[in-house]
Parts: C-alpha cells; structure tokens; sequence
C-alpha cells in the first residue's frame, strides 16, 4: 500500500515534515510513506486556470489520485491550516466528479512548538477535507513542543495513526 505524506509547512526544519519522515521509517509491512514536496510549486487556485491546468497542478492530481491513502501533516498559522495546504486541498478538489480527494482515505496529524500541538488547525483540515470529498479517518494526533524531539509515546501514537489509515484504506479496498 503507498500513502503519501503531504505536509503543509515548506519550511525546511519543518516539525511536520519530521512527523511524516518518522511515519515513513516506522511503516508497517507492505506500507510505504512516500513524501510529496509541491506544496511551494503550486500556483493560487484559480477557477479560470481549470481550461488549462499548470504542470504542478496536473502533477498534485496524478500523484495525490495515485495513492492509496494521504497522511496529512499540518502546522497550525493564526489559529488554522496554512494557506499553501488549503491552496492544494482545493486543487485537489477539482475538477468536481473526478477530484483526487474524492472518496480517498486520508488522516490528519500535527505538530507544532506550542502546547497544543496544532488541534484547531487539525480539526480544521479533517473537516475542509471531508467538504472536498475526502474520507477522513476519526481523531487527530496533536504533538505539542515538538522542537523537544518526538518521545516513545508520540511514536507509538503516531504507528497506531498509520495503522487505522491503512486499516480505512483496506476497508475501502475491500468494499469496492
């Protein structure tokens, strides 16, 4: 099964990004946790682009609608879910019937130096991506004073995470 790690900081000492980097070493069996980098590439969305799509944004739909599952790691800005990851969320959403977040399992995590661990942005993007179509898996991981380092219990809690992604992925799978 390929999961894909979509994290929504570019920054390159990104917290979240070391969350999705740590998902992908501790994978299970058969998984691979594979890291999107076109967060940055991605051009504002436009519905007057739709007629012809950039290349950055056909890339997302391929390599998003390629996956069998997203694991979404997102920092919390002002309270909420960055402006690049809502950007790529509704590329993602289009073009309506066709979208890659159609139907597609995907889980939310999140990180951030404070002590919430990034919840309201989390709880955001679990709702923003089941309007675009998305079967969100149930809860959020929150992983608070994350430039600490991550503990046993951030791990264990994050193998678990991946665990129910997969285990809603095959569930689809099975279904179809």
């Amino acid at each position: 099964m390929k999961i894909l790690g979509v994290s929504g900081s570019l920054r390159a000492g990104s917290f979240n990004t070391q969350l999705l980097r740590a998902a992908a070493a501790d994978a299970p069996d058969g998984v691979e946790v594979e890291l999107w980098d076109g967060l940055g590439d991605l051009p504002v969305y436009d519905q007057d682009l739709e007629a012809d799509v950039p290349e950055s944004v056909r890339r997302l739909r391929e390599v998003w609608g390629s996956a069998d599952a997203i694991l979404f790691a997102t920092p919390e800005y002002n309270g909420s879910v960055p402006g690049g990851l809502k950007n790529a969320i509704d590329w993602a959403s289009r073009p309506k019937g066709e979208a890659p977040l159609l139907n597609k399992t995907v889980a939310v995590i999140g990180a951030s130096m404070g002590q919430f661990g990034a919840l309201w942005a989390q709880q955001d993007l679990r709702r923003i991506l089941g309007i675009a179509g998305a079967r969100v898996v149930e809860g959020e991981l929150p992983v608070a004073r994350a430039h600490e380092g991550l503990d046993d219990a951030v791990l264990g809690a994050l193998r678990a995470k991946l665990e129910a992604l997969v285990l809603a992925a095959d569930a689809l799978e099975t279904a179809a």
